[in-house]
């Protein structure tokens, strides 16, 4: 895997890169306990970045992924994709560069959409704790951005049942919290990635929307705070996060699936 990021837009086999990939891997993953950072937890023996940066080079339509590593981090983020690299002809057409992050997500999708050439038109931002997306969804995103889509999310209907809460806070954080609403069910969606964007759309975003604190943790959101229209496809249920030690058993299990089905 290359580490070094080539501005003039081609990759390993001198194809101007119109479609890349920025996946932000800067964060700790506290839920998953101590210890590495979540995205460099393994996975089946493989960390789970790994298995993210090979689940966007499957689409033959990702010529460019940007890993943007922990501030601190980027030498050792370099070295395990060096220990880990693409197989077969997705090493042939599908470059890889790490960048460093910064201190937030909305920071770290910054700076590695500043490592993008201009010469992409679409970028897609994947989370590092999504590693078994499909690529028939990356391809989904992808040609819904190709026809004209500003702003494209992968998601799922909710199978339960969703309440607005009133938040207990202070002192009486812990209590019982009473319902406010209900939503319609059939009105949501759980939101997955990759996220994919008219590269213009995306840059116009992270220019002009600045929050406070730990920043935007969803692309899609920036996006609408323009009053750009973000549209949905249909999601995977193979494309969920790994956030908590259980996550992990499914994601095992659904690779163990893969294999025995399929020889992945």
């Amino acid at each position: 895997m290359s580490a070094t990021p080539d501005h003039g837009g081609s990759g390993a086999s001198g194809r101007t890169a119109r479609t890349a990939a920025v996946i932000p891997a800067a964060g700790r993953g506290v839920r998953l306990g101590p210890g590495a950072p979540k995205a460099l937890r393994p996975l089946s023996g493989t960390p789970m970045l790994v298995h993210a940066v090979r689940a966007m080079a499957g689409s033959r339509s990702v010529s460019l992924v940007v890993v943007v590593a922990p501030p601190d981090g980027a030498d050792e983020v370099r070295r395990l994709l060096d220990a880990h690299p693409l197989s077969g002809s997705l090493g042939d057409t599908t470059e890889v560069v790490v960048v460093p992050g910064g201190e937030t997500r909305q920071e770290s999708v910054r700076k590695g959409l500043a490592a993008v050439p201009e010469t992409v038109s679409t970028v897609l931002v994947h989370d590092a704790a999504r590693p078994l997306v499909p690529v028939d969804t990356v391809d989904a995103v992808v040609a819904a951005v190709r026809d004209g889509a500003p702003a494209v999310v992968p998601a799922l209907p909710l199978t339960d049942t969703v309440k607005r809460v009133e938040p207990r806070t202070g002192e009486r954080a812990g209590e019982p919290e009473p319902v406010v609403g209900t939503p319609e069910r059939a009105l949501l969606r759980a939101v997955q990635t990759p996220q994919g964007f008219d590269r213009a759309t995306l840059v116009a975003a992270h220019e002009k929307i600045v929050l406070e604190g730990e920043g935007a943790t969803d692309d899609a959101g920036m996006v609408e705070r323009l009053g750009v229209e973000v549209v949905v496809v249909p999601g995977h249920e193979e494309a969920f996060k790994v956030t908590r030690p259980l996550d992990l058993v499914l994601a095992e299990a659904v690779l163990a699936r893969r294999r025995a089905n399929d020889g992945f």
